[in-house]
């Protein structure tokens, strides 16, 4: 696979699940830079500051504490339209709670491009690589 994006965000408070996620992604050609961030907060910080780099994909985990995926995406909303026309949004959870997840996927189906199981893999970026 070879470099299709610039810049992926992975927004999830597990580090370890961070750092294999990145290693993936780096190992498998996808970007050229990853950008970890552990809570929606510090993700919304980093996309309000203009000088930072836009990711074109943002990996969001739905269960954190603090602030949940689905609180990210309700403020997440609040954003300039340009910036959020530049970033595709792909939903991540474990596979037990997928089923709760789905139903509330459907109130931010204009946000969301699509619904992974964790935790990443060649498959999942070849997936995601023939939507780009």
């Amino acid at each position: 696979m070879e470099n299709k994006l610039n810049s992926i965000m992975i927004i999830d408070d597990n580090k370890f699940d961070n750092l294999y996620h990145e290693r993936v992604i780096i190992n498998n050609n996808f970007t050229k830079n990853v950008i970890l961030k552990e809570s929606g907060k510090d993700a919304l910080s980093f996309l309000k500051n203009t000088n930072n780099i836009i990711p074109e994909i943002i990996f969001l985990d739905i269960n954190m504490p603090t602030m949940n995926g689905w609180e990210f995406l309700s403020e997440y909303k609040k954003l300039d339209d340009k910036l959020k026309s530049k970033i595709i949004i792909i939903m991540q959870s474990n596979p037990e709670e997928v089923i709760d997840d789905y139903i509330e996927l459907i109130k931010f189906s204009s946000t969301i491009v699509e619904f992974k199981t964790k935790p990443l893999n060649k498959e999942i970026l070849d997936e995601i690589s023939n939507l780009l």
